[in-house]
């Protein structure tokens, strides 16, 4: 399926790109991972597929990411979460399952938080790939250099090769100072919906102890854990994706 050109949301003076499919309820609310888009592998899987099946779809560029505005050296979870919860109001009707990669799992956890505190009950489940929550203060804090930590005292920011882009990651001290604010492992995680968590046992980004460590903080008799064995942080080979959407038509069915 060819994506149609989005939608622009206006989200605090920047415009944040939006695709939705109308459709079926319980929809599939799409949520990526730190400097990746809507356009990517697992996300057009699940496009396909809602479209194949007739159920509502819809996904964001988070600011400085893909087709949206905004500088992405200027983002943070809570902008970001921010603009995902602008996203969801606006065009999510009825209940959804959220599925977020990597950083979007953070940000599907911390929307379930604050639309529960806003007494939005719509979250009916949540699929969470390559589970990121709170890597700012576990993953990254940890392993800081000497010359990192300088970097970011001198300069705001350090810089790191990537894997999958030519340009570097950039992290801000802004980004890790308020992600201190938007921990979510430090507690009972009490999401009030089936979780399903997938997890590579052979992911060189997010350890899958802390998917485990993740699973420890949440209600343990709603929780799924897929591990797969070669799976890597992309978890984007044809039988990631399949278990994929194995996994949110099991929450789909669970919604009713």
């Amino acid at each position: 399926m060819q994506p149609t050109a989005p939608d622009f949301l206006d989200v605090d003076g920047i415009a944040i790109a939006v695709r939705h499919q109308t459709g079926k309820t319980p929809g599939i609310v799409w949520l990526g991972g730190y400097k990746s888009d809507m356009l990517g592998t697992k996300a057009e899987a699940l496009a396909d597929w809602a479209d194949r099946t007739g159920r509502a779809f819809l996904r964001h560029d988070y600011s400085g990411h893909g087709e949206s505005g905004g500088d992405f050296n200027e983002g943070t979870i809570s902008t970001w979460l921010a603009q995902s919860l602008a996203v969801f109001r606006r065009y999510a009707n009825g209940r959804q399952i959220l599925v977020g990669s990597s950083m979007g799992a953070w940000i599907a956890l911390r929307m379930v938080q604050q639309l529960r505190k806003a007494g939005d009950d719509r979250v009916a489940g949540l699929v969470l790939l390559a589970p990121a929550p709170d890597f700012t203060a576990d993953l990254i804090e940890p392993t800081l250099t000497d010359a990192q930590r300088r970097d970011l005292a001198d300069k705001g920011f350090f810089a790191e090769p990537s894997e999958y882009s030519d340009q570097p990651y950039i992290y801000t001290r802004a980004l890790i100072e308020d992600g201190r604010d938007n921990l979510v492992m430090t507690g009972p995680i009490d999401t009030h919906c089936p979780v399903h968590v997938i997890q590579g046992l052979a992911d060189p980004d997010v350890p899958h102890a802390h998917a485990l460590k993740l699973v420890s903080h949440l209600p343990s008799d709603d929780v799924t854990l897929s591990l797969v064995p070669e799976g890597d942080h992309r978890l984007s080979r044809p039988q990631d994706l399949e278990l994929l959407q194995r996994a949110v038509e099991s929450l789909v069915e669970r919604a009713g």
